[in-house]
């Protein structure tokens, strides 16, 4: 090793960390935020980096998981009860009601309402009469409602809204486990937060390094960029700057290209439009209606729970929904209406249905389609959807999905699986492909297709089957449709060797240009 030259091109976050400490130290990020002032990220660079040079080795990893308090979370410690509690003390004080009464009461959302009071009528503490009314029983409130607070409450006053998990009791381990989520947190009091602390120790090579480093008089102060402000004080005269290896190559010029994932939408609709499909679009803003409404979910239900919607704010509702599909839906999902079904039985709020919210799922272009569709149809579509989501390697607040409907007499679930094995094999390019049963409002049988990517492992590429005729029915068809929707994003990290969504709208140049082309 060439100590000399190795010296002249440490970055001075390396520098630090090698006159600080010696092999017999164990260091992690918060350390090196602690002693030498670094960010997070900071820290976690120069490890990379010394590691690279085999100046630095990991020697460990201890996962942790933490509790932090949301939005909602700090609403319930402000106003000192939850929705429970209010719940349980509106029907003390105003006797029974039907859920919408009640939503609309308290100003919280239907589907919120719809899941408090799911989880207090399994406590046993309210009841539903035989006109659709909720009434109190003479339980009380069960503990785990206390207990929640408390932990808020802890959240809060603590420094950055979290708590420990092994600092909490089995009790209250078991109680927050059921409340929080690691995706999709708007609506829950706590959001999961894992991490890992990573630990490094310097290798015995990096002593010689940091001896020569002092005898060189390198401190990792040293100025790599010449300033303006530099100039017009003066002060460059007089300072210390870092050295320069002449020797590194430039950097590469490449010509300019299309956007790789651009292409992969393009190669997705050539595909779709020569099998037959065409393409419909909608609107970025939509109702509940058409979102969820029309597509039999019902309005209290936690099904609903899987999409975490943005709301508009102004206008907050549309001016109306179009007849005869409200009224058949609404038919649908109270009684069944024409469709053979029992429907979900309560009372559909015509109000609810026509608030704004941002696209949550493509299924809503599938949904409009069936309004208007020809028989036999193919249609498809690429739309952008909006979640209230936790951003990793595989899931975006902002993603897109393909959407695509089939209609005639001689479909089946034989055709559907053909469909989706084009998906997952011929667009995607995957090798291991599985097909499990799943559950959708709107579908049965409902399929989940699932492939295997070669560094994220199985995940699930989207969910499809055969609409309901509570679905199919309310929009006028009579015949089978099937019906899928697919997270292209996800099938462009197969096709174009990629380990991260967030890869695919990245704002560096330089990695697009060099992403592999199709």
């Amino acid at each position: 090793m060439d100590i000399q030259a190795l010296i002249k091109n440490l970055h001075p976050l390396e520098v630090k960390v090698l006159l600080a400490y010696t092999a017999k130290d164990e260091l992690t990020a918060s350390r090196l935020e602690k002693d030498l002032g670094y960010k997070e990220g900071h820290a976690n660079q120069a490890f990379s980096w010394l590691t690279g040079k085999e100046l630095a080795e990991e020697t460990g990893r201890t996962a942790h998981t933490y509790y932090e308090i949301t939005e909602l979370g700090r609403t319930v410690v402000k106003i000192g009860s939850t929705i429970e509690e209010r719940f349980v003390n509106f029907i003390k004080e105003h006797g029974a009601h039907i859920l919408p009464k009640i939503a609309a009461a308290l100003h919280i959302e239907n589907k919120d309402i719809g899941s408090a009071f799911g989880q207090l009528s399994k406590d046993g503490v309210l009841a539903m009469n035989d006109e659709k009314q909720v009434v109190v029983t003479d339980k009380p409130l069960p503990k785990r409602i206390s207990i929640v607070k408390e932990l808020l409450k802890r959240a809060a006053a603590s420094e950055n809204g979290q708590l420990d998990r092994d600092s909490l009791s089995p009790e209250e381990q078991d109680i927050i486990a059921g409340l929080a989520k690691k995706r999709g947190a708007a609506d829950s009091p706590f959001k999961i937060v894992e991490r890992e602390t990573v630990t490094y120790k310097l290798a015995d090579s990096s002593a010689p390094v940091a001896e020569a480093l002092k005898k060189a008089g390198i401190t990792g102060n040293e100025i790599g960029e010449v300033t303006p402000q530099l100039l017009a004080s003066g002060e460059w005269k007089n300072a210390s700057f870092r050295s320069y290896n002449i020797g590194i190559p430039p950097a590469r010029v490449i010509p300019g290209r299309a956007n790789a994932y651009v292409s992969f939408l393009e190669s997705v609709k050539d595909k779709l439009a020569s099998l037959g499909f065409e393409e419909f679009d909608g609107p970025l803003v939509e109702t509940e209606f058409w979102n969820s409404d029309a597509l039999f979910m019902p309005q209290f239900h936690a099904a609903r729970d899987i999409h975490d919607v943005y709301y508009v704010k102004n206008p907050m509702y549309a001016k109306k929904i179009d007849e005869p599909f409200l009224s058949n839906v609404a038919a649908a999902h109270e009684n069944g209406g024409n469709t053979g079904s029992r429907g979900w039985n309560y009372t559909f709020d015509r109000d609810f249905t026509r608030r704004l919210i941002l696209r949550s799922q493509g299924t809503v272009l599938s949904a409009h389609q069936l309004a208007k569709a020809s028989v036999p149809g193919k249609y498809f579509g690429i739309a952008r959807c909006f979640r209230y989501d936790k951003v990793d390697a595989t899931h975006l607040s902002d993603f897109y999905q393909t959407e695509g409907i089939v209609l005639g007499k001689e479909v089946n679930l034989k055709t559907l699986l053909g469909f989706l094995e084009m998906f997952a094999v011929e667009i995607a390019g995957a090798t291991d492909v599985k097909y499990v049963p799943g559950y959708f409002p709107f579908t049965e049988p409902s399929i989940e297709v699932h492939i295997k990517h070669p560094v994220l492992g199985w995940f699930e590429l989207g969910g499809s089957g055969i609409f309901r005729s509570e679905v199919t029915k309310a929009m006028g068809v009579e015949v089978p449709v099937l019906a899928w929707g697919i997270g292209i994003d996800r099938m462009a990290l197969m096709a174009l060797g990629i380990n991260d969504l967030r890869d695919l709208f990245s704002t560096d140049i330089e990695q697009t240009r060099l992403r592999r082309a199709l």
